[in-house]
């Protein structure tokens, strides 16, 4: 067998073994999200409760500012990060027993929903779209 035939071999296998960690460690986070907590929901019951909820409050300036925040999200999980956004959004929402979301609930809803690491690329996409999140500094 010729020697870069070999290292072929090699680095297919080095590519396979990679592309399944990444993919496996992320169909673990995801039944991780499904797995039911104390209450006996999963977080994506909590989320799909939140959201079927809270859709009635939305209107059409909070679901544009909605798009405008899931924007720098890639793509491939844009529709998935909306959901989680909205869903915390809602929450927060209902948890105020508001008539209707706001832009200030839609801003808390994303602090909320981001993570603690995300910090630092979150206020820059809120100083880089002119959007005052002042009120809400104490939750970052």
């Amino acid at each position: 067998m010729p020697v870069w035939f070999e290292w072929f071999i090699f680095f297919w296998v080095f590519i396979l073994v990679g592309s399944m960690s990444i993919g496996g460690y992320f169909m673990f986070r995801k039944f991780m999200k499904v797995l039911p907590k104390e209450d006996g929901k999963s977080k994506l019951d909590w989320q799909n409760y939140y959201v079927d909820k809270s859709r009635h409050l939305w209107n059409d300036e909070t679901k544009k500012f909605l798009d405008l925040l899931v924007s720098p999200v890639p793509s491939a999980f844009r529709d998935i990060a909306k959901h989680s956004i909205a869903a915390r959004i809602g929450q927060v929402a209902l948890e105020k027993k508001a008539s209707e979301v706001t832009i200030d609930h839609c801003i808390e809803g994303y602090i909320l929903a981001t993570p603690k690491r995300d910090y630092k690329s979150l206020t820059r996409f809120l100083h880089k779209h002119q959007i005052d999140y002042e009120k809400h500094k104490h939750l970052l």
